[in-house]
């Protein structure tokens, strides 16, 4: 059985990231895999890294704070990360996460001043997201989100599989668009 680790990033139950969240939970659950629904939003995780945190960032051991997100993250086979773009960027929570838990000697590995994939025990990894504007738009702009997803975090996991589903101009989608996004993301979890 798979174990998937579902980062959700979004503090409104009625968006349209929280449809896309429970559509990501619940086609993993209908396969048989074994979900960690983690709602930071819901959980109230702290996003703030702390003085103290950071200045202890490259210390063996600098897990205590965020342990229990440390834990879980290390328990995944797959990573799953449910997010709105805003201002071409992750929500300030995802960002935090990031920040706070993707620890040296958790996610990565430093040898000879070289940054060294340290979760690869997951093996798929997923980014479901939507932007106000249009693809042309974030692309204008080096599209940041898709770039950290496929590079950065890809980097430390070095998964089988990777996908990066958006839906794009969500300021303007008809209800149509948005069904369409909501079963495309279905039909991709599938085959995940």
């Amino acid at each position: 059985m798979t174990r998937a680790l579902v980062l959700f990033a979004h503090p409104c139950p009625e968006s349209f990231s929280a449809a896309l969240h429970t559509r990501v939970v619940d086609t993993l659950k209908t396969r048989g895999w074994e979900v960690d629904d983690c709602d930071l939003n819901a959980e109230g995780f702290d996003p703030v890294l702390s003085q103290a945190e950071r200045r202890g960032y490259h210390d063996p051991g600098n897990t205590a704070p965020v342990q229990n997100y440390v834990d879980r993250l290390r328990a995944a086979q797959a990573l799953v990360m449910v997010f709105p773009v805003w201002n071409f960027g992750y929500p300030a929570i995802l960002k935090g996460f990031l920040d706070r838990v993707f620890l040296p000697d958790v996610s990565f590995r430093l040898e000879d001043g070289k940054v060294k994939p340290n979760l690869t025990q997951i093996r798929k990894l997923a980014a479901v997201t939507t932007y106000g504007g249009a693809r042309t738009r974030a692309l204008l702009v080096g599209d940041p989100p898709r770039r950290c997803v496929t590079r950065a975090v890809w980097h430390v996991c070095r998964p089988d599989r990777m996908r990066y589903l958006a839906l794009y101009d969500m300021n303007r989608a008809s209800d149509a668009k948005r069904a369409g996004f909501l079963a495309r993301v279905e039909r991709e979890m599938k085959v995940f």
